[in-house]
């Protein structure tokens, strides 16, 4: 076990929080953390690029000029590659995958190294509660204010708070994120973190092996 400070929505110490040392005090390995962000950002490309070869460009269906006697090259198709308005040979297509397989226990590792980075830099923000009664963004921002986590930074919510992701969802570089969906991308995308005390148990429950 590990402690640190415990706070209040008004940025104010209120007391300490036990955090499980398997999850928020582990060896960092940065190559494991690079090869699992890279495979996560490789499985969410969007496979857009497009070129078409030569049995889908419209036309060409004529031969261009008879075999012999005209003293030019022959050709059969006016969508061969070597011509303008043809067909690509080799081009970017849209059937390509670029998903990469992780391995659950890689995943997890590199998600606690990322915790546990982030906090010896203090970079993790726990507060009590985060509850507001209705989804305004004033609230959200004056406490990320009193904070000094007002830029760049995700909330990982303990459950679906529909309030807190209302309120936050027109302030620029600050994100919500349900604990049980965390990942090492979506952690490094951001400078800070805020979690709830319950959302601590959450990510216990669902990442650690310890009940």
């Amino acid at each position: 076990m590990t402690k640190a400070d415990l706070h209040n929505m008004k940025g104010e110490k209120t007391g300490d929080i036990n955090l499980p040392g398997s999850i928020f005090d582990v060896k960092i390995n940065p190559d494991l953390i690079y090869q699992v962000v890279r495979m996560q950002m490789l499985s969410r490309r969007q496979n857009t690029a497009h070129a078409k070869d030569r049995s889908e460009v419209r036309g060409g269906g004529r031969k261009p000029w008879r075999q012999k006697g005209t003293g030019r090259a022959r050709h059969g198709s006016s969508r061969s590659p070597i011509w303008r308005g043809g067909g690509v040979t080799f081009g970017p297509r849209n059937e390509r995958n670029y998903k990469k397989k992780i391995n659950k226990k890689v995943k997890r590792s590199a998600i606690f190294m990322v915790l546990s980075a982030k906090r010896e830099k203090d970079l993790v923000f726990f507060v009590s509660d985060l509850d507001i009664k209705e989804p305004k963004t004033k609230q959200i921002r004056e406490f990320l204010k009193k904070t000094f986590c007002d830029k760049s930074t995700l909330i990982v919510l303990p459950e679906m708070k529909k309030n807190v992701i209302l309120a936050t969802r027109n302030i620029d570089n600050v994100d919500t994120i349900q604990a049980k969906d965390m990942n090492a991308l979506d952690l490094l995308s951001y400078k800070y973190l805020v979690i709830p005390k319950k959302a601590v148990d959450v990510i216990k429950e669902s990442f650690s092996n310890e009940k």
